[in-house]
């Protein structure tokens, strides 16, 4: 196939990749707060005043990718991320939580279901990792203090230890003035939320016991998986590994090169979990149109009917360009070769003002109108942990994160830095 857009050599490719991207966290950052907004389309009856505390942590790490290459001048990253976080002080949280989405201009929560209307654990902690990191990197004196103590206010007054519900061995995922714990969602392993029981334990004020861990996320090794799918062993997890975000969130920060506990090698668990839903989409069982060596990726996105998390088990026929960009850490000539044909062969159909757009279905000839913040951040920091290790540096560097960690039982090569 005749590449439609000129041959960029491999660094140059993913300059273009993480520079365009990142435009998604700078250019269309909320003009009020700064923060992500949560996609770039008005759908599901959100508009672009809608913000997403996930979201923007995960854009607080692109940005922070950007500063070290040399996109975004460190001054003016700094006052950006100055505007944030002075935003988040005066903006709706819930015993330091903060809700999934809020109004970038008053800072009020947007309810993302009728109960969903005050604290997401998750989400905040998706916010706080981006945070923490920024806070490793900017060490100067000056504006760049007054940030790194804001955040750290901010770090500090997140209560993880409410979401155990009165003591509880899990932590919830959700609690709301108005409808109390009513959402009822309990966090338990195995998919994106390590990070949240990692950071609940790494709290200087609110720290979870290491049981609410074990038993609440780990289930006691429930978690566990062990099976083989494409003659590849999966650690943990649902059926063939499930959507590929799995892998992504909570390993912006976290790096899982040598990370270990009891219950698994995370290298191991998320290179596993790559290459299985690469030789699904390879294997394509459901004769989808253009799937194979150089087009997979089944991950949560947008769809022509809505949004589903899209895996091997779930297979709609849509391939979800972050789903293999943010894997490069794990598959690098894999995520590379998907990069190259993303770009070179379908560039003028799904690459627009923040790079790829959020998926498409070349069986039904159609591309998503759309960029989501929650897959656009993972595209910049991964491959950026890939390139350079960058994010992967600074959150484990972090005092709080490695006392955490270890409280936990994991292990890791970071420990010994």
């Amino acid at each position: 196939m005749t590449p439609k857009t000129p041959r960029l050599d491999d660094a140059a490719l993913l300059d273009a990749v993480q520079r365009q991207t990142l435009k998604y966290f700078w250019d269309f950052a909320h003009p009020a707060s700064g923060l992500a907004r949560e996609r770039s389309n008005v759908a599901f009856d959100y508009g672009l005043e809608t913000v997403t505390s996930g979201g923007s942590g995960f854009g607080v790490m692109a940005i922070v990718a950007g500063v070290e290459r040399g996109w975004i001048a460190r001054p003016a990253a700094v006052r950006h991320l100055l505007k944030m976080v002075r935003f988040l002080a005066k903006a709706s949280s819930y015993h330091g939580v903060f809700p999934h989405f809020l109004d970038g201009e008053t800072g009020r929560t947007i309810p993302f279901s009728r109960k969903d209307d005050g604290g997401d654990l998750v989400e905040t902690s998706f916010l706080m990792a981006g945070l923490l990191a920024a806070r490793q990197y900017f060490d100067g004196a000056g504006e760049e203090s007054e940030l790194r103590g804001r955040i750290q206010s901010l770090w500090s007054e997140v209560e993880w230890n409410w979401h155990t519900r009165d003591g509880e061995d899990v932590l919830y995922w959700h609690w709301s003035p108005n409808n109390g714990w009513s959402m009822n969602h309990q966090i338990r392993g195995w998919n994106e939320c390590l990070i949240t029981y990692v950071l609940a334990a790494a709290s200087p004020r609110y720290a979870i016991a290491p049981s609410v861990y074990h038993s609440g996320w780990a289930r006691d090794g429930a978690m566990k998986n062990g099976k083989k799918y494409f003659d590849i062993e999966l650690p943990l997890g649902p059926e063939a590994g499930g959507p590929l975000f799995f892998a992504h969130y909570s390993f912006m920060g976290l790096d899982p090169r040598g990370l270990k506990d009891r219950y698994a090698d995370y290298w191991e668990q998320n290179r596993a979990h790559t290459l299985i839903n690469r030789a699904h989409c390879r294997a394509n069982p459901n004769r989808c149109k253009g799937y194979g060596d150089a087009c997979w990726g089944l991950t949560a996105s947008d769809n022509d009917t809505g949004y589903s998390a899209h895996a091997p088990d779930n297979d709609l026929g849509i391939i979800t360009p972050t789903a293999a960009l943010a894997s490069m850490p794990y598959a690098p000539a894999e995520s590379l070769k998907a990069a190259r044909h993303f770009y070179e062969h379908l560039g003028e159909k799904i690459w627009g003002d923040y790079g790829f757009k959020d998926s498409f279905s070349e069986s039904r000839d159609w591309v998503a109108p759309s960029y989501l913040a929650i897959d656009q951040g993972p595209i910049v920091v991964m491959i950026e942990n890939h390139r350079s290790g960058l994010l992967w540096k600074l959150f484990m560097s972090c005092p709080e994160v490695q006392a955490g960690l270890k409280k936990l039982g994991f292990s890791s090569p970071h420990f010994a830095a």
